[in-house]
């Protein structure tokens, strides 16, 4: 019997598409992809293949980098409605707005944002590099949009003075030392990971701060057997495949975001037989915002 996945495999192979899941997909997106994980190594990853068509299973900046990075590849996300509400904090027009009340300093940009913010930005960042972006900068001031929370942890580990924008992540902000108590008290011998994204008083109290990729690097060398999750709870599922004889609890069950789990296996299928919700950067914003992507891929 034919499954939904074989058809999926079947259209891909004629389109010449390439299928990629975030790391917080619901588990058969990501069992489909062919490769899985944080947005911008994905985006990296897929612009080294000869793939023709790109399936971005996320959000729609993800799709939006991989077109960035692969102006020569037809770039499709599912669902066109799954944004990210971090992103949506912040546009091009309320930058320049903001700009223009401060001095003149460098804009460092999380990944997680608009193309049209990224093309406004001196440099990129990811939640794994946001420390090692502040300190490259010969300026002692700067920006950073849109997370307030991954640049009070980049604050907290410079000697930069960093200027917030007050944007968040809604599924990492959800996340109390309350709860965190909670989980530890249900699980006493387990290590407490936790996002960048999440409040300070929770990073002041995890055992590893870490990105997605960071935790399964760290869940697969670390001599646990136990790890309590402190980010979206889509991750459990590689960690737990991962590192079958490890065990993952979610810090709270309320670290779910609803746009993470729109796009489906029959959208998958629909939008690669139709070739169907393309997204494209135009020339105009897409090289600034490569150049600031750029500036941050060389610092290694």
């Amino acid at each position: 019997m034919t499954t939904i996945a074989d058809k999926i495999r079947q259209v891909a192979g004629k389109r010449k598409a390439i299928i990629l899941a975030h790391n917080y997909q619901p588990p058969e997106i990501q069992a489909l992809a062919d490769m899985c994980g944080d947005s911008l190594e994905l985006s990296r990853r897929a612009s080294r293949t000869d793939a023709e068509v790109i399936v971005f299973c996320g959000v729609h900046f993800m799709a939006e980098t991989a077109s960035i990075l692969s102006p020569e590849k037809t770039v499709l996300l599912p669902r066109m409605e799954a944004g990210c509400q971090m992103a949506d904090m912040i546009t091009a027009e309320a930058l320049r707005i903001r700009l223009d009340t401060l001095p003149s300093m460098p804009v460092v940009t999380y990944v997680n944002s608009p193309a049209e913010v990224k093309a406004l930005s001196t440099i990129c960042c990811t939640s794994a590099n946001v420390v090692q972006v502040a300190e490259s900068l010969d300026a002692d001031e700067m920006l950073m949009t849109p997370d307030r929370n991954l640049a009070m942890y980049a604050a907290a580990r410079t000697g930069k003075k960093i200027h917030l924008w007050d944007g968040f992540c809604p599924t990492h902000e959800r996340l109390k030392p309350k709860d965190v108590e909670a989980a530890r008290r249900k699980h006493p011998d387990a290590v407490f990971m936790a996002h960048p994204e999440c409040r300070p008083e929770i990073l002041e109290i995890a055992d590893v701060i870490a990105s997605t990729s960071g935790m399964l690097r760290h869940a697969a060398q670390s001599d646990a057997r136990e790890f309590i999750v402190g980010t979206e709870t889509g991750l459990l599922y590689p960690l737990q495949k991962a590192n079958p004889g490890k065990r993952f609890y979610p810090a709270s069950e309320k670290m779910l975001c609803p746009n993470m789990k729109k796009i489906s296996l029959e959208d998958v299928l629909n939008c690669l037989e139709n070739m169907s919700n393309q997204v494209k950067v135009q020339e105009n914003i897409r090289l600034p915002a490569l150049e600031a992507v750029e500036k941050m891929v060389k610092l290694g």
